[in-house]
């Protein structure tokens, strides 16, 4: 029925300053669950969209994924999404978005440790924000200068066993940024000891003495434990053999061992401890001051031409970085898709041939959003409202690019890459909380901009509920679109998946949920559950990804599916539905008799199909196309 269209095939009278809304295509997808691969989610082919039609879209529980717009039905998938949104001047910074603030400040200021930024080891290639020859420049710039009297070799073996903690640390936050670990959960600091005298001769072939040790794997594996525990209301959504304090060991095991080139060190995993080894001949304290002085030489000695990023030492004079945020409209950019790129292979394991710059401009770059160019009446920001890159750059270097439609009434964030050498900043951290403080700046220009919206809210995901650390947030119900606290919702939603939140008072007075939860989607969410699944879903900060793949290769399923009518919405009459047919814009009530009784009845049920998941006002509103 639907097919493509050309720009002309919209007729622009009578339209307003914003232009007008076209889309093309109404369906359901076969596959379309992102995080299961079950169905439920409704998808829109748009053409051109204005702000405003997007803006009253995402009100409604809609995304968009370049050109394709897609709505979860909620009572169908086992994944039940959620759109989530934060009063930007209500919102209340937690102690960790804190840290993650002033750690960039540091590290601009130039005064953020090195030993405490430390690097990603592994595969020869720097991660923290440092050269490959700076993890020896973990010295003791940072650590206490013994006094008087205190004896030295206890306090050299102190400062290592230190500088040791934080590497384990950096990997641990490495892990979190990479969703290895789960992002929602509060882990214990990471403490490095040194082994009693009478143990470090507890030599292994070929390693040679037990220095120092860690049990940090054990005391993850509980705080994760305790975080998905029944009482807690989280689903057991993380194997407990991949997360075991073994593996969680070795994990953080292998990319410390780039310590062995530099410190001369040795790094093992041994049943849920790491353990640090020097060669026998070396294990002493002459040996110990040796790691810290060989840290302090590298760190004044670094020549390497591509050494981006240092830190005190490699700004004299005590120099500031410079941190640029720039702010332009949708656009390919070669420099954005080679940070993709490398992004995505890096991170995500993806392959290089599919990684595409096609791919790239579909998921990232294409958007139907017509741009409202800034007006200066305060109605508009100085930026305009449209799809937008905001690009991170640190001294000259493009380090992460956030993806953002700034609409009418908030700001959308789409999705966010980076560079994994910088993974230590907490980037999707950090530019969550600038397009917060964003919004905030922009409301003297635009009174009506006040939201920031982080997407999906999955709560029976556990690698999704970050989002609700962005205090204090919103959730949509799903069939009323009223927006109800978080913290009301929270506790309904620690009990089923899928909750009508606009019901949450009559759910709290004890009345029976029975007619407000899917009995379906109890069903799945059960089965899904139960299934030991081995592969890990990819889900983002940003979590759109995984659509445009299946928009790709999907077709809408066929013309017998029905979709029940939602609660409260009675008849449907689709005679006021703004249709384009070859370049003009009719009501459906008029162009009717146009067609025989067959093509009528067809093109009927479509659009009741329409009318139902945007509502009847944006159907009259929006163009839908025949071609």
């Amino acid at each position: 029925m639907a097919g493509k269209m050309r720009r002309s095939e919209a007729s622009t009278s009578n339209s307003n300053t914003r232009g007008e809304s076209v889309v093309v295509d109404c369906g359901r997808h076969k596959s379309s669950c992102g995080y299961c691969k079950s169905p439920g989610r409704t998808s829109l082919r748009a053409h051109s969209i204005t702000v405003d039609d997007y803006q009253d879209l995402l009100d409604r529980g809609w995304r968009r994924s370049g050109a394709f717009l897609y709505k979860p039905e909620m009572e169908k998938t086992c994944c039940p999404s959620y759109t989530i949104r934060l009063r930007a001047s209500d919102f209340v910074p937690s102690k960790e978005q804190q840290r993650v603030f002033r750690r960039m400040q540091r590290f601009l200021d130039g005064a953020l440790d090195v030993k405490k930024t430390g690097e990603v080891f592994g595969d020869g290639n720097v991660s923290r924000g440092t050269c490959d020859c700076a993890s020896n420049e973990a010295s003791s710039s940072g650590a206490k200068e013994p006094s008087s009297g205190e004896n030295h070799e206890e306090n050299t073996e102190q400062k290592i066993a230190n500088f040791l903690s934080d590497q384990v640390e950096n990997v641990i936050r490495t892990c979190i940024e990479s969703r290895e670990f789960p992002g929602n959960v509060q882990f214990p600091k990471a403490i490095v000891k040194r082994v009693s005298q009478g143990k470090r001769k507890l030599s292994v072939e070929g390693l040679g003495d037990l220095m120092y040790s860690s049990n940090i794997a054990f005391q993850i594996a509980a705080a994760i434990r305790r975080a998905q525990s029944p009482g807690k209301g989280a689903s057991q959504t993380v194997d407990s053999d991949v997360l075991s304090p073994k593996s969680i060991a070795d994990k953080l095991a292998a990319p410390l061992n780039r310590l062995a080139e530099t410190n001369g060190l040795e790094v093992r995993s041994c049943n849920g401890h790491i353990n640090f080894y020097v060669a026998s001949a070396q294990a002493s304290s002459s040996q110990d001051s040796q790691i810290v002085v060989r840290s302090k030489e590298s760190a004044l000695g670094c020549k390497r031409k591509d050494c981006h990023l240092r830190d005190g030492s490699g700004h004299p004079d005590g120099k500031r970085r410079k941190l640029e945020i720039r702010l332009h409209r949708s656009s390919f950019d070669p420099e954005e898709f080679a940070l993709y790129r490398r992004y995505q292979m890096k991170v995500h394991d993806d392959k290089p041939d599919h990684v595409t710059e096609s791919s790239y401009r579909r998921f990232l770059v294409d958007t139907p959003l017509v741009f409202v160019p800034p007006s200066g009446d305060g109605t508009v920001p100085p930026c305009g409202f449209g799809s937008f890159h905001q690009q991170y750059v640190i001294d000259g270097r493009l380090v992460a690019v956030g993806v953002v439609d700034i609409l009418p009434k908030c700001l959308s964030s789409k999705y966010l890459f980076w560079d994994p050498d910088f993974a230590f900043l907490s980037l999707g951290k950090y530019s969550a909380l600038q397009e917060i403080g964003w919004v905030k700046e922009n409301q003297a220009h635009c009174s009506s901009l006040q939201y920031y919206y982080l997407g999906y809210y999955i709560h029976s995901c556990s690698k999704m509920r970050y989002k609700a650390a962005y205090n204090p947030s919103e959730l949509l119900c799903p069939l009323r679109y009223q927006w109800v606290p978080f913290d009301v919702a929270r506790p309904l939603l620690d009990r089923k998946p899928y909750v009508v939140l606009s019901d949450i008072p009559l759910l709290q007075n004890g009345e029976s949920s029975r007619t407000f939860v899917s009995e379906n989607v109890m069903e799945q969410q059960e089965k899904h559950t139960k299934e030991e699944e081995s592969d890990d879903v990819r889900v983002e900060e940003h979590d759109e990804e995984m659509i445009e793949s299946e928009f790709e290769s999907s077709d809408d399923e066929s013309d017998s599916d029905t979709y029940e009518t939602p609660v409260g919405t009675g008849n449907v009459n689709v005679n006021n539905i703004l249709v384009g047919l070859k370049g003009s814009r009719f009501r459906y009530k008029d162009l009717q008799r146009a067609f025989g009784p067959e093509e009528r009845s067809y093109l009927e049920s479509q659009l009741h199909r329409y009318q139902r998941v945007v509502g009847a006002e944006l159907s009259e509103r929006m163009v839908y196309s025949l071609g």
